[in-house]
């Protein structure tokens, strides 16, 4: 056990000096007849006598402890290491085709949404991008920003300049956005349906070695029949990501299933901290004072 505030266990002088005092003093001795008889003296009976007049040293004593603050080490435990996912959305006019019960984009969105209930104390944010990229979301960890904003999202809203499809241009505004998160891992989960024309002629491979110098996963979903671009997987590889195929709203939840696998939870060791201890100090205080108020009764001298 340690204290929070040492120096004031210097005032725990005061009670043992009052202790010492108790055990030790006689107070004025009055004679009584019963002084000349041949009964025996019990000195188990005197000790119990001055036992009972420590118990308020005692208790000040206590009070000193609790004013010093006592504390322990609290166990370590395994701390949650940030990771800051950027979901990237294209919204494009061909994410309005159909899918399943709804949209490319709509099915998109909620699984996104889902996605972040079980990745809690994880950070989110959110980019949107055709032709050109527009930051929605901040990274944040209030998933709500994230959630309220869902309805905001379909293609049929966006500005005539967001028809395009252009993954690379996305993907370098969103490795600036990711750079200034100074703490966490930096993950990107990016949903697109069609082919971008800037990531032919190795620019796949050197988008792909900028990321992984900055220490960027990238999660590619392609949400349309058939296989995603070439380049994907290029692109993904290289950062220790991976592209999927998802053709229909059941196996885009499980590919957010599978890339919550890859990419699980990492703990690391927390150092300990010290923390408040007052449960043995209180009840050692309250045992003393139940002793207190029960010898009050009996266990005294008598007051002449």
């Amino acid at each position: 056990m340690t204290f929070a505030r040492p120096g004031l266990l210097l005032l725990l002088v005061i009670p043992v000096a009052i202790g010492l005092w108790e055990w030790q003093r006689r107070g004025r001795p009055l004679v009584l007849p019963l002084d000349h008889s041949q009964a025996r003296p019990k000195r188990w009976l005197r000790r119990l006598v001055n036992g009972a007049h420590l118990l308020p040293p005692a208790l000040l004593a206590v009070a000193v402890l609790l004013l010093a603050g006592p504390q322990r080490l609290a166990v370590a435990e395994a701390a949650r290491v940030l990771t800051n996912i950027q979901f990237v959305l294209d919204v494009s006019g061909s994410m309005t085709a159909p899918f399943g019960e709804g949209t490319r984009a709509d099915q998109a969105t909620q699984a996104l949404v889902d996605f972040t209930s079980y990745r809690k104390g994880d950070a989110f944010g959110l980019t949107l991008f055709g032709s050109e990229v527009l930051h929605w979301v901040p990274v944040t960890k209030d998933l709500s920003a994230l959630r309220l904003s869902a309805p905001f999202l379909r293609p049929e809203k966006m500005p005539p300049y967001m028809g395009g499809t252009m993954i690379g241009h996305a993907l370098r505004s969103v490795q600036k956005i990711l750079n200034e998160r100074p703490e966490g891992d930096r993950m990107v989960v990016l949903i697109s349906d069609g082919e971008s024309a800037d990531l032919g002629g190795g620019l796949a491979q050197e988008l792909g070695e900028a990321l992984v110098r900055d220490n960027i996963i990238v999660f590619y979903i392609h949400v349309a029949e058939g296989s995603p671009q070439e380049e994907t997987f290029t692109l993904a590889s290289l950062t220790g990501g991976q592209a999927f195929a998802a053709g229909d709203p059941t196996a885009l939840k499980e590919v957010f299933q599978r890339i919550d696998q890859m990419k699980p939870a990492r703990l690391q060791p927390s150092a300990p901290e010290r923390v408040d201890w007052w449960r043995p100090v209180v009840v050692a205080g309250l045992t003393l004072l139940g002793l207190q108020v029960t010898t009050a009764f009996g266990l005294r001298y008598t007051p002449w």
